[in-house]
């Protein structure tokens, strides 16, 4: 393809082109481009967010270009403060290590990682000296990173930067430096460490990479972007029935970025999506069904997609229990004392991280057994072999007396 099809098709959809004569020029230097993508691993899980950009790399593999995949496990220690009003907690390196592993299998279900570079960038920061990181200090100015908007936004409101969160730029963007990136791909709330990358690349000698911003994928909420923090994510990696109900609970006014950021959508498609569920010829619960079930099937396959809707059918629309849901083991010995604390019940199936996350859903009076709702957080249950636990309104387990 000549180079000009290629920007035409790359840069569809982006926010930010810095700058398009610059990546024409370098696809005109018939080779393949190294495209960089990083990824702080501070969570286990990637997201749908994520795979906007991800998927923006997977056009430019298949156009046969370099894929660079970075794990930030030494970047992951400062944090990015990225649109953050507060300085992150610190990972330690088991938290990180453990997020971590499971990047790789998950980026795959996007990339062809067997023709991808993938690379955690303490492979360059682990051996760096003291002196080195004074150098790479030297190259930027305070007054540079504290233009950054959400610094800015923390110095007006008495809010403390720390010294760390000021040197996540440069840190970063040396990733650009160690591998040589043409390109450089993710969300707009990364703009700036972008553009420092360009200048760190020229310090050292570089030519400077391509940034490239597409939108940031709103949430469940429908108001903050989809982040693990925020809970307001759906995982690439999570069960068929998760990913479909969650994204049955998308607000419609996100339907249009859905289906433009994850299913690609033209102008034009999704144009035609909001007039057919204007003129009622298209009800958005139907059209919300088709999103599910194309995204359900995208990252797991058709089978899987279709089975995740009429379970979701089954349970929502029939009032009836899910035909397939994992056991809870509940043995004599929980029940010896007469009975086992509810909040251990939910905390045992899974259904909540900690104690402390499983009261709150009791309080809530998110939390059925037997069909019978529990808001007393130290309510002592006798489940009976076969009850229903539900959590939510898409939770389910059943008791197996052992």
């Amino acid at each position: 393809m000549v180079p000009e099809e290629q920007l035409h098709i790359l840069t569809q959809g982006a926010v930010d082109v810095v700058d398009e004569k610059e990546l024409l020029a370098k696809l005109r230097q018939d080779r393949p481009l190294r495209i960089k993508y990083g990824a702080d691993p501070s969570a286990p899980d990637l997201h749908l967010g994520h795979s906007v950009p991800l998927r923006r790399l997977r056009k430019f593999q298949d156009l046969g270009h370099q894929i660079v995949f970075i794990i930030g496990d030494f970047t992951g220690r400062i944090g990015d403060p990225s649109g953050r009003s507060k300085t992150r907690p610190i990972l330690s390196e088991e938290q990180i290590k453990a997020n971590a592993q499971t990047y790789a299998e998950q980026v795959g279900r996007i990339l062809d990682v067997s023709r991808a570079e993938i690379h955690y960038n303490s492979e360059w920061f682990g051996p760096m000296l003291a002196s080195d990181l004074l150098a790479l200090a030297s190259h930027y100015t305070i007054a540079r990173i504290l233009e950054r908007d959400d610094f800015h936004r923390r110095i007006i409101g008495g809010i403390p930067i720390s010294m760390l969160e000021t040197m996540y730029p440069l840190v970063q963007a040396y990733d650009s430096a160690a591998i040589r990136a043409d390109v450089e791909i993710g969300g707009t709330d990364q703009t700036f460490n972008f553009l420092v990358g360009r200048d760190i690349m020229r310090a050292y000698g570089q030519e400077p990479q391509v940034v490239m911003t597409w939108p940031l994928l709103v949430g469940l909420d429908g108001t903050e972007k989809m982040s693990k923090s925020l809970g307001n994510y759906v995982g690439i990696a999570e069960p068929p029935g998760e990913m479909f109900g969650k994204l049955m609970s998308i607000p419609d006014d996100l339907m249009p970025q859905y289906h433009r950021l994850l299913l690609h959508y033209s102008d034009e498609q999704v144009a035609e999506l909001e007039a057919s569920i204007a003129s009622g010829t298209l009800h958005p619960r139907e059209a919300k069904a088709r999103l599910a079930e194309a995204l359900t099937a995208q990252y797991h396959d058709a089978a899987a997609g279709c089975k995740a809707r009429a379970e979701f059918d089954r349970v929502f629309s029939e009032g009836l229990l899910p035909s397939e849901m994992p056991g809870v083991a509940v043995t004599a010995e929980d029940l010896a004392a007469g009975g086992m604390r509810i909040v251990a019940l939910v905390a045992r199936a899974g259904f909540a991280p900690s104690n402390s996350e499983a009261r709150r859903l009791v309080q809530q009076g998110a939390v059925t057994l037997g069909g019978t709702s529990v808001r007393d957080v130290n309510a002592q249950v006798t489940p009976q072999d076969g009850d229903v636990l539900q959590v939510g309104k898409r939770r389910f387990a059943r008791v197996r007396r052992v």
